[in-house]
């Protein structure tokens, strides 16, 4: 069953966050920051007490896709109105949902999106582990499927048109890898000999789709052992690097990465179960995630399921974004600004001053406004 549901959207706000030095590991010039604490406002797009997204990516085309844990797929159209075959129709901003929820036995819960300029892929928790492709507005197959009793894939990335990576919790000793080549046709699981040796209940957080960051060919995967997985070839081979994040629980590790550029990544994560806790949920690497440094400890924010870094900030600017709210950085994560109480699980952005925000029963825009 497919249900459409269009909402007429205001203009964007596009104001331009001002600029601030950068400091790379290789280059060691430092220049303090002078951007402003921005306000914030929230826009509703689309509120449903059934509604629950952690799986949300916001593409340069100015189109957002998403994923919800009801089986349902849409997109936020934030210039124009693009079909599944992204052919231009008319000048509307809107949403459209795809409905996978066949019966009640068989509802996919999607925790993983991906686009690239010919797809748009969906990937579900739990066994089987099933990957859907958009083929045109009705016909979606299954390009992966894993039955392994303990499958339960997180987060998906793309390289570029072709390659793409997924990760997920571990199965036979390692972290589940698998990778395509080919457009997303076919999908290819690692082995265990192609990956570091795992740790026991090693696996990743399905909070927020930001499990994985991508920058060229290089690629980083955060764990709930607080290990990142590094890659400087596309997956083909692999390092692992310890961090001093908080690990020692279940519901402890690194929740969400993000890389600026090759030098400079931020991750975030703590206790989802004591969420004020933040002695050590917060870190920082400024060499390419050879080392990891905790920072603003013991200082808000606690846990947040996601973390990114503003576009054209030069490394310096942050949002976290978790159920307990929003906190803004402009120091590379030295100090948090509390922006608001309003809680998502999910954040991306679309430019330096808009993103889109997913969570608990709605979907809304972001503007940061200086």
């Amino acid at each position: 069953m497919k249900k459409i549901l269009v909402i007429l959207l205001g203009p964007m706000l596009l104001i331009g966050l001002g600029s601030c030095g950068l400091f790379r590991a290789n280059t060691f010039k430092y220049e303090p920051v002078v951007n402003e604490i921005p306000t914030l406002e929230i826009k509703i797009l689309m509120q449903d007490s059934t509604l629950n997204v952690r799986a949300l990516e916001v593409d340069q085309a100015d189109t957002a896709v998403f994923a919800t844990s009801n089986g349902e797929v849409g997109f936020i159209y934030t210039s124009k109105y693009l079909s599944l075959d992204y052919t231009n129709t008319e000048t509307l901003e809107c949403q459209i949902f795809y409905d996978f929820n066949y019966s009640k036995d068989s509802v996919p819960n999607f925790r993983s999106v991906a686009k690239t300029k010919k797809q748009f892929f969906a990937l579900a928790i739990g066994s089987p582990a099933t990957m859907f492709t958009a083929v045109n507005d009705s016909i979606w197959p299954i390009v992966y499927r894993e039955n392994h009793p303990k499958a339960f894939y997180d987060s998906m990335e793309f390289w570029n048109d072709d390659e793409g990576i997924a990760i997920g919790d571990s199965t036979e000793g390692c972290l589940s890898v698998i990778i395509t080549r080919d457009g997303g046709n076919t999908w290819t699981k690692l082995t265990c000999d192609q990956l570091p040796k795992g740790i026991e209940g090693e696996g990743a957080f399905a909070a927020s789709d930001t499990n994985i960051a991508i920058v060229g060919d290089k690629t980083w995967v955060a764990t709930t052992a607080g290990r990142i997985y590094y890659s400087d070839d596309k997956g083909v081979t692999w390092t692992t690097v310890n961090t001093p994040i908080v690990k020692d629980k279940e519901t402890e590790g690194i929740y969400s990465i993000d890389f600026y550029d090759e030098y400079n990544g931020f991750g975030i994560g703590g206790d989802y179960t004591k969420p004020a806790d933040s002695s050590a949920n917060k870190i920082r690497t400024k060499d390419g995630g050879k080392t990891w440094q905790l920072v603003a400890q013991n200082q808000s924010p606690g846990y947040r399921s996601c973390v990114q870094y503003v576009p054209n900030s030069n490394a310096k600017e942050l949002v976290a974004i978790g159920f307990k709210g929003i906190d803004y950085s402009n120091d590379a994560g030295n100090s948090w600004t509390h922006l608001s109480d309003e809680d998502f699980y999910t954040i991306r952005f679309l430019n330096d001053s808009v993103a889109y925000a997913a969570g608990n029963k709605r979907i809304a825009k972001l503007s940061f406004k200086k």
